[in-house]
């Protein structure tokens, strides 16, 4: 799940997921894995927004609270803020999405975990 949303492929950690910022591969140039079959959809939506929502809504009560800005100028911060907090999420959340997605064999994935690398420490 951390390599997908790295935006690094899930299955091998060594090429890019994305060609675009939320178009993915479709097939990884390192090690042939077909993302055809991902179905992320609205998920990762909802999920930057609502890790958006749990981050800026102290936040928001903060600047509400102590400071004397306007309703203009909080509106102008808070609304920058979410927008910058959701764009960033988004990616990282379809990535992670497609990794899991990948991981538990769903919407057409093989369900096929490669082994972890022999570090030497099995001797």
């Amino acid at each position: 799940m951390l390599r997908g949303a790295r935006g690094r492929c899930p299955r091998c950690n060594e090429a890019k997921l994305f060609h675009r910022f939320l178009k993915p591969v479709l097939i990884c140039s390192a090690c042939a894995q077909d993302w055809t079959h991902q179905q992320a959809d609205d998920f990762p939506a909802y999920i930057a927004i609502l890790l958006t929502g749990h981050i800026m809504a102290p936040i928001i009560i903060a600047l509400v609270q102590d400071t004397k800005l306007s309703l203009i100028a909080l509106a102008a911060i808070i609304v920058t803020a979410m927008l910058v907090l959701m764009i960033g999420f988004l990616q990282p959340a379809k990535g992670a999405i497609i990794a899991l997605q990948w991981w538990f064999g769903m919407h057409g994935f093989t369900k096929e975990r490669r082994a972890p690398e022999n570090t030497g420490r099995d001797k």
